[in-house]
């Protein structure tokens, strides 16, 4: 049976899975992006030689990763990704001389996008949103994801909604991500001298916890007002949210819902959901640009 190795590359996290032609992860394993001092290629390569191992009988026929920044898809450089400490780097040559397979790199959000498009069978406009580390968007118009020029299309977690507002990782202020992605709920928490592992334990403190309550407020109020922009300009058929932030289901989606219906005057905001795809949305997105590589059109079902 045909495999690849998928993973999706995140600024706290590898999310890697085998994945056969149907999508379905046969295999599943994660690692932190940093590790022992490893940089992310390391830990990248690392992470690929366990799914190999692991694939058992089945031989992977390519490798697909999504990562975040901007990516040069043709190539398969990453131009610059903030989070990773990426710039001009060549991704795919580093992994096919590393690996021996063709290697399909893409942008994270787009390529999750198209797991969604698939999951939806929609072949028409929508926006997704994945929250985690940082943040991104897939741009979906007419059923055409948007790369723009560049290939910088989408990265929506940098549209900035307060200026002169707190530092981002990009270099700007202000920016969606440096209030509402999971790094930046559980920072500022913490700023504000909250005690928390997690932005998961952040949320589950949302109505009980004043503290939490502020910073989750601000998140969804810098989220709200990014998607105004997108709404205004795309008319979305849809706004779908994933990403681990995502998981947080009601107590995101329902305020979010109040916040962009009052930023919108004088019309109704497009219906939110969360990704039908889930967490998985990444890999399954990463695996399709590994089968895409290799020109084996998959299969996939929910």
């Amino acid at each position: 049976m045909s495999v690849v190795l998928a993973v999706d590359v995140g600024g706290t996290g590898l999310k890697g899975a085998v994945v056969d032609v149907h999508g379905r992860a046969l295999v599943r394993r994660d690692r932190p992006t940093a590790l022992d001092g490893r940089g992310p290629a390391d830990n990248l390569l690392a992470l690929l030689a366990d799914l190999s191992s692991a694939a058992g009988p089945d031989v992977p026929v390519a490798v697909g990763v999504g990562t975040p920044g901007i990516v040069d898809e043709a190539t398969g450089t990453v131009v610059y990704a903030s989070n990773l400490g990426w710039r001009d780097f060549g991704l795919r040559a580093l992994l096919e001389e590393s690996t021996g397979l063709p290697v399909g790199v893409g942008h994270d959000a787009r390529a999750a996008g198209r797991a969604e498009q698939l999951a939806s069978g929609t072949h028409g406009s929508f926006v997704f949103v994945p929250i985690g580390t940082g943040i991104a968007a897939a741009l979906v118009v007419e059923g055409r994801a948007v790369s723009g020029v560049a290939g910088a299309a989408g990265e929506f977690g940098h549209v900035v909604v307060h200026p002169d507002g707190e530092a981002c990782p990009c270099g700007q202020r202000g920016c969606v991500e440096a209030y509402a992605a999971g790094a930046a709920v559980l920072r500022r928490y913490r700023a504000r001298g909250g005690e928390a592992a997690s932005t998961a334990e952040v949320v589950a403190r949302v109505g009980a916890d004043p503290l939490a309550d502020a910073v989750w407020a601000d998140a969804v109020r810098a989220l709200a007002l990014g998607l105004q922009g997108l709404t205004m300009l795309l008319d979305p058929a849809e706004i779908v949210l994933g990403g681990g932030v995502s998981g947080a289901g009601p107590v995101l989606l329902d305020p979010l819902e109040v916040e962009l219906r009052s930023l919108l005057a004088w019309r109704a905001p497009p219906p939110l959901r969360t990704a039908r795809w889930g967490s998985e949305a990444g890999r399954i997105g990463a695996a399709l640009l590994g089968f895409e590589r290799a020109g084996i059109a998959p299969d996939f079902v929910l």
